[in-house]
């Protein structure tokens, strides 16, 4: 038993020993970077955006019409499960830029090939976590007797917000939103672009991810918070906002990675 201890001891100290310790002003100094990286590279940004934009314009026209827009919400807040898989080509556009070479909108999407399998596995990954997070929104509608098949947008509202079985949804989707996003995020906030930047697995990916987070969890908690507020800014001017926020968010997350994973010859 001692043996497997020791091990398990060791591996912990290897993850963690590839982290810098950073300070909760970091968090500001990414989105400035990433700010930076969208300026330079504005034409291959903005297309990747606005991919986005008409997919969450598609997504939205067909649940309206299928009387189906109470399913708005759970989909939202699952994009933002799947947002570390989703930026990896701009965290690849940041990358060529840090490297003087010159970034596409082809090569953006593509960015996936430089360590496909490892990518693959992750995003399969973060996609089971994804139906697993719209499994469990209908199990909670179950719970709280809360049924709002065919309701329109303000019966929706009203429905949500001012009666007692609707109260009782949107408290148990608070809760339990948050600490699936919290998993999500320990494990993904780096793994990503490190599988785009190194020649590693996925699960060496995401345990150095988790490592990052819980050394520098206050810094963490701010930067949790800033996509957030990147994401549902976006989101709320209709999606068409997520052709900024969400290159924004991408590129500050490369600089975020470089800044709190130690290199590999370190």
């Amino acid at each position: 038993m001692s043996i497997i201890h020791d091990g398990s001891s060791t591996t912990s100290r290897s993850f963690a020993g590839r982290v810098r310790l950073v300070t909760t002003d970091q968090p500001f100094r990414w989105l400035g970077s990433g700010w930076r990286d969208f300026l330079a590279a504005p034409a291959a940004s903005l297309c990747y955006g606005l991919l986005f934009v008409i997919i969450g314009f598609a997504l939205t026209v067909g649940l309206w019409h299928t009387r189906a827009a109470y399913l708005l919400l759970p989909l939202a807040s699952g994009f933002m499960l799947l947002g570390p898989a989703l930026t990896i080509g701009l965290q690849a556009i940041s990358r060529d830029l840090e490297r003087g070479g010159h970034p596409s909108f082809r090569s953006a999407l593509l960015a996936w090939r430089a360590n496909a399998g490892p990518i693959f596995h992750a995003g399969l990954a973060l996609m089971c976590l994804f139906l697993f997070w719209l499994r469990l929104v209908q199990i909670i509608f179950a719970v709280t007797l809360f049924d709002p098949t065919g309701l329109d947008v303000q019966s929706l509202l009203n429905e949500t917000l001012f009666t007692i079985k609707g109260l009782a949804f949107v408290t148990l989707f608070v809760v339990l939103g948050a600490a699936v996003a919290a998993l999500v995020f320990a494990g993904g906030a780096f793994a990503l672009p490190m599988l785009l930047d190194r020649r590693v697995g996925m699960y060496e990916a995401f345990a150095t991810s988790f490592w990052a987070v819980k050394l520098n969890l206050p810094t963490m908690a701010v930067w949790a918070a800033m996509l957030v507020v990147l994401t549902v800014a976006g989101m709320a001017m209709c999606f068409i906002g997520l052709v900024v926020t969400l290159p924004l968010a991408g590129h500050a997350t490369w600089h975020a990675y470089k800044a709190v994973i130690r290199p590999q010859e370190e």
